[in-house]
């Protein structure tokens, strides 16, 4: 059983993930894929606490939880149309009041819940950086932030195609933004979570690896 904290998103009470360990100088918020608030993301949100970092995770479909793509997918829509980035912002707000007005914050999504990650510094500037798993969101709003990105994407994935990375990738740079990304060979959508049939152990580890040594030079260099 995994504990949820309550957060509040207006005049709801909705719930979220929260972890926050001994000494910890900055956070992550974590952005769920369109199955989501599962096991997944739980687990992914104890490996960064474990590293040092607090994190939240916001259940932005209110506990419902799709493991078929044609469910996940009905859910996104669903969500989306009701308000799912007011509940992303309450979560960045929640973590910021939590650590304090100095600790720097980043957000971390995958696939559906990566469009909120690669958004969110342009709403919230408390966010400093976005990493983003096998998903993208490209937009006039890229220019309202210089928080820089890291990308994991694979090298077969017909839910994000190389044009659309290119793009992302191209969208940054004329914004004058730091991004870094990396196709992972023999992986396709989804390779990061192990409850899903294209988990791929070690594309998955190096791409924490990666994240931790990331988050770390952006968050703790001060």
């Amino acid at each position: 059983m995994h504990d949820f904290e309550p957060l509040t998103v207006g005049d709801q009470t909705l719930r979220a993930y929260l972890r926050i360990p001994d000494h910890a100088r900055a956070g992550v918020v974590v952005f769920h894929a369109w199955w989501g608030l599962n096991d997944d993301v739980v687990v992914y949100a104890d490996r960064l606490a474990d590293a040092g970092f607090a994190v939240i995770a916001p259940d932005m479909f209110r506990g419902q939880v799709a493991t078929e793509p044609e469910d996940a997918e009905r859910l996104s829509g669903e969500f989306e149309a009701g308000g799912v980035d007011d509940v992303a912002w309450a979560a960045v707000d929640r973590l910021a009041e939590v650590l304090g007005s100095d600790a720097p914050l980043a957000a971390l999504g995958w696939s559906f819940g990566a469009a909120y990650a690669i958004w969110g510094p342009s709403v919230r500037p408390r966010l400093r950086a976005t990493v983003a798993y096998y998903g993208t969101y490209t937009a006039p709003f890229i220019a309202g932030s210089t928080a820089p990105l890291l990308g994991h994407f694979a090298e077969e994935d017909p839910y994000t195609s190389e044009q659309e990375i290119r793009d992302l990738e191209e969208a940054f740079r004329a914004a004058g933004r730091e991004i870094t990304t990396y196709r992972y060979a023999g992986t396709g959508h989804w390779f990061a979570e192990p409850s899903r049939d294209a988990y791929r152990e070690a594309a998955a580890d190096l791409a924490f690896d990666r994240t931790i040594q990331y988050l770390r030079s952006v968050l703790e260099s001060d």
